[in-house]
């Protein structure tokens, strides 16, 4: 039986290394039907299934993968990644906790396990998980910032900053890690990261990724010391080596989202019949940078609700509910009518509900929700949906100036980032026509301005009653993993509302372009 096990594998492995997916999934089928526990048959199988677009499979075999784990934290990671991938969150969770990482002293074990634990927004167990790599005697710039990182998340800012001034000394060349330290504190005439910066620029690799983080590190530190014609410069260097890098159609994204409005009439929307129990979210959507972390770190100060910052779970549901490997695309669109709304909402519910830690709300804090914001509201229908609503050039210049990676192209061109707005602004327009008073806009202007008030009648929306201290921002003490980690730790405050006056010139044809 082993021998005719391993023929089988190591066929299946000769047709993997050369691509033949279809024969190679016959030989894993077969490994399975002599050795149904074969783990890294069904994480072979789950790949495949992935490739060809298959999502539900994926998880179906990542699941099998996950029955019986050997006490190998190389492979236990391979299978957490597999089913975090299909959005299999408690079962990845369980691979997380397995004993073997109690007891490994792997350094990649352990740092694969800690940007899991990252990506689940579990910030403090990352952060344990890079103290044990460095108690290893282990370094390098890469661990440096990675830690960096997770001490800024974690509120350690002090500590951020000098794990992070040790990962630029060791690697000057080292974009993101300059980033990070410009965004920690507002710079200083007596102290701040110029001269490394220029340094730096003399030894990156020209219209690299970290050649970009640079300049965006430098944009905001020339900003904070006053000079802002010399920042510009270096902003507007930053997003052309960031918008080089993409493909960006802005014409295709304004046809996805007319054909998805078009597909969700009001009658497409009508709730499906559910009523899912237990703790219930709040969605909290709309365009990044909007005071989206500000809403979730107050709403987290409430007695009833646990903030658990921004989830990627309902577009993992939704891929495998369309059986698709992308969150929103043309095939999902033509999907929609097919998919099991209550099933959505209740497989949603499945993976996240153990986040709101006894108490009945949790928020879910991912602004791009925007996009499937009535789906959200078809597949749960007890679920409270808040839009913070921010001044248009506020909020699409505080996006041209924040640096997400190559998450979102748009944002790295003032033209792209105006399109995306008015698709933006007509997609929240339908939801609201196609379903009256479900969505609550909040403006970002009234809850810096008066957070107590605002506060009051976004709770009566939720359903929850009102408490006192609710609106103090500095009471939130939890981790928080977006670029505002250091300003939502600060009293709330209006500084950023019109900081774009301060580029009026530059920005006047983006001006023109959202008020046409």
């Amino acid at each position: 039986m082993t021998e005719n096990t391993d023929r089988h594998w190591n066929r299946a492995q000769r047709y993997l290394s050369e691509g033949n997916l279809d024969a190679a999934r016959i030989s894993l089928e077969s490994v399975l039907l002599r050795n149904p526990a074969h783990t890294q048959a069904h994480l072979n199988l789950s790949d495949i299934a992935w490739e060809e677009d298959r999502v539900r499979d994926s998880a179906r075999h990542a699941l099998d993968a996950a029955r019986d784990l050997p006490d190998d934290p190389q492979l236990i990671g391979a299978v957490a990644e597999s089913l975090l991938r299909a959005g299999e969150v408690v079962a990845t969770r369980h691979c997380l906790e397995h004993p073997a990482f109690a007891i490994t002293h792997s350094i990649p074990g352990l740092m694969r396990l800690a940007g899991q634990r990252t990506s689940l927004n579990e910030n403090a167990e990352a952060l344990a998980l890079y103290d044990r790599v460095r108690a290893t005697g282990a370094d390098g710039a890469e661990l440096r910032f990675l830690r960096g990182v997770q001490l800024t998340f974690n509120g350690r800012f002090n500590d951020a900053e000098a794990e992070l001034i040790e990962c630029v000394r060791q690697e000057p060349r080292f974009g993101r890690a300059w980033q990070e330290l410009s965004r920690l504190r507002k710079q200083t005439q007596q102290n701040n990261h110029l001269g490394g910066l220029e340094k730096s620029l003399r030894l990156v690799e020209p219209g690299s990724y970290e050649h970009a983080s640079i300049e965006f590190a430098r944009y905001k530190e020339l900003e904070d010391l006053g000079r802002f014609d010399e920042a510009w410069k270096a902003l507007a260097q930053g997003n052309a080596l960031m918008y080089a890098r993409h493909n960006h159609d802005p014409a295709k994204t304004r046809r996805l989202f007319e054909n998805l409005t078009r597909a969700c009439t009001a009658d497409f929307l009508r709730p499906a019949e559910a009523n899912h129990v237990g703790p219930q979210p709040i969605f909290i959507i709309g365009m990044p940078r909007s005071g989206t972390t500000v809403l979730d770190r107050l709403l987290g100060n409430h007695s009833q609700v646990t903030s658990v910052g921004e989830l990627d779970d309902f577009a993992w549901q939704l891929r495998w509910a369309a059986d698709h490997c992308m969150t929103l695309d043309d095939t999902v669109i033509e999907r929609l009518p097919r998919i099991d709304y209550a099933e959505l909402g209740q497989r949603y519910l499945d993976q996240t509900q153990w986040r709101a830690k006894g108490k009945p709300f949790y928020t879910d804090k991912l602004p791009r929700n925007w996009m499937v914001g009535g789906l959200i509201r078809k597949a749960l229908p007890q679920a409270r949906i808040l839009n913070l609503v921010r001044d248009p050039i506020d909020v699409c210049f505080s996006n041209f100036r924040a640096l997400f990676a190559d998450a979102f192209a748009h944002i790295y061109h003032l033209d792209a980032i105006a399109s995306h707005y008015q698709v933006y602004r007509r997609t929240m327009a339908h939801w609201h026509a196609a379903m009256p008073g479900q969505i609550l806009d909040v403006h970002y202007a009234d809850l810096v301005q008066d957070a107590e008030g605002t506060l009051r009648n976004i709770l009566a929306f939720c359903g929850l009653p009102w408490e006192p201290g609710c609106a103090d921002l500095t009471r939130n003490r939890s981790a928080v993993s977006t670029l505002s980690a250091a300003q939502v730790r600060e009293p709330i405050h209006n500084r950023f509302v019109d900081s774009w006056r301060r580029y009026e010139t530059q920005l006047a044809g983006l001006k023109q372009a959202l008020t046409s």
